[in-house]
């Protein structure tokens, strides 16, 4: 595959959003406008993909809000539209594209209906595949044709012909394994040891990162970076803010008190997940839309079948 950059083209359809656009607006909370299925990764794709997931939406034009996420591979079968970064850089989407890892929330622009096949890349996967670090893609898209040719299209028709979730994601899971078949390898074990620490503790600490890697903290830094997009204080603060919100999203058994446990005090909490969100914690908790809560609870049932980073954030 190796190293890439944005394309001319690519550059060209980025730019600083004029509109005025608020976080949350035109958010879909509508259970009959929407759907939503995930489906876990087969055993042997697991450390690379997170999961597959199928999304669709009886709308027009809308705008949604994506809270911080890993990278993601999509295929737009329905619909058109673009993404608005965190940063307010603006990026059209083209019919099968790769979302860097995303440090913040990003507003999705749509013209539906809308419907959107995904495969969510584990680190490794990214490093595998891209071959690029993906600090240097974080918070921008890519034309997914651009890095594996016109043959992808193939793979977007026979997604979009497949009548079944089933069918999509077993059309997914040989795509997945044909790029894989070739691509370079990742070091594993450190995604697992990262993996590791994040789900260990409600805030992470970095010298015990550092520990368990064996490595220098430039080195880890250096990794940190090149298959997760950002350094392990960062990442850290992310996946902190990711599982505090999601637990006040689902309200599955831990009290307000075990979520502030793991922030210095309110406000801390507060600018943080609303840094990673988009949405305030109060908002998160007692009024969460319907498209948040369906997300949050849907990734929860996979508990068992992916990660604890996935199935807990």
């Amino acid at each position: 595959m190796g190293r890439f950059f944005l394309s001319s083209e690519c550059a060209n359809r980025c730019f600083q959003k004029q509109k005025n656009t608020s976080f949350g607006a035109h958010i879909l909370d509508d259970l009959s406008k929407f759907s939503l299925e995930f489906a876990p990764p087969p055993e042997d794709l697991q450390e690379l993909v997170s999961t597959f997931y199928l999304f669709a939406a009886d709308v027009e034009e809308t705008q949604q809000t994506e809270r911080a996420d890993r990278a993601q591979l999509r295929f737009l079968l329905k619909g058109s539209g673009g993404y608005e970064f965190c940063d307010g850089v603006y990026m059209d989407a083209t019919p099968v594209i790769i979302i860097g890892p995303t440090t913040g929330p990003t507003i999705g622009h749509v013209n539906g209906p809308l419907e959107i096949f995904g495969i969510g890349l584990q680190p490794a996967g990214w490093g595998s595949l891209m071959g690029a670090d993906a600090e240097n893609h974080t918070n921008r898209l890519i034309d997914a044709v651009s890095i594996f040719g016109y043959g992808v299209m193939k793979t977007h028709a026979a997604i979009d012909a497949a009548e079944t979730m089933a069918e999509k994601a077993a059309i997914g899971e040989t795509f997945a394994r044909e790029l894989l078949k070739d691509a370079e390898s990742s070091p594993i074990w450190f995604t697992r040891v990262v993996d590791e620490w994040l789900t260990g503790s409600a805030s992470p600490d970095i010298n015990e990162l550092i520990e368990r890697s064996g490595l220098s903290k430039r080195q880890v830094e250096r990794m940190t970076k090149r298959f997760y997009g950002a350094s392990p204080k960062l990442l850290a603060r992310k996946y902190r803010a990711l599982r505090a919100a999601s637990l006040l999203v689902r309200k599955d058994g831990e009290d307000g008190e075990s979520v502030e446990d793991a922030f210095y005090d309110q406000s801390h909490l507060i600018r943080e997940i609303k840094e990673f969100t988009g949405v305030t914690p109060g908002k998160m908790s007692k009024k969460p839309t319907a498209l948040t809560k369906e997300v949050a609870e849907r990734r929860k049932k996979l508990a068992g079948k992916v990660s604890k980073l996935i199935s807990d954030t």
